[in-house]
């Protein structure tokens, strides 16, 4: 195998891609936890839509969203997803593929604390992916539940988390003439070991 040094360094991906989030947070103008979400319909349809990376976890990657959206209910089905997250600044991307569960309640509670409290509200008001009459009908949901939840609502009950567990993570970046470095760690099941191979561009 080709060795690896400089940016792809490292025997643990987890940590690798904890430090490729970190430099990307100092250059990246916009939300560089972006990450492009992947899931499959009932008949196999792809679904695809940009959330939030909240944490890296010894091993798994975590993100947030209310659990009656239909990505929640396409996660919680097929049980595994995919995501990618391009650093524009950077010239790289992680892309990652994996199980997928649902996360802690306790962390959730924590997390959803931090959150500003036009977040929390929101996230109280809005029945995500499901259809909606118009913006004042949502503006007024908003209203209604700031009357009746005050200055700290709690979580709600069907908003939390998710953790996709990885079997495979690739670390790319770019090269010129499009000779692009690609390393992609895989492994059979979380009892494995890594094994790390270097992929054509």
């Amino acid at each position: 195998m080709d060795s690896r040094s400089g940016k792809f360094a490292g025997d643990n991906p987890f940590d690798l891609a904890q430090s490729w989030l970190e430099e990307a947070g100092k250059t990246e103008p916009n939300d560089p936890n972006a990450m492009a979400l992947s899931t499959v319909d009932k008949d196999g349809l792809p679904n695809v839509r940009m959330v939030l990376l909240k944490a890296i976890e010894p091993d798994a990657f975590v993100f947030y969203t209310n659990y009656e959206s239909a990505k929640a209910g396409e996660l919680d089905s097929a049980g595994k997803a995919a995501f990618v997250m391009h650093w524009k600044s950077l010239r790289r991307q992680l892309r990652v593929r994996g199980v997928v569960e649902r996360g802690d309640a306790e962390e959730a509670d924590a997390y959803f604390a931090t959150r500003s409290l036009k977040s929390r509200l929101g996230a109280w008001a809005s029945r995500q992916s499901r259809p909606l009459s118009s913006r004042a009908a949502l503006m007024a949901e908003v209203a209604k539940v700031t009357a009746t939840k005050g200055t700290n609502p709690p979580r709600p009950p069907f908003w939390g988390g998710f953790r996709i567990k990885p079997l495979e993570i690739e670390f790319w970046a770019d090269g010129e003439f499009r000779l692009h470095d690609r390393f992609v760690w895989r492994r059979a099941s979380f009892d494995d070991s890594w094994s790390i191979t270097r992929l054509n561009p």
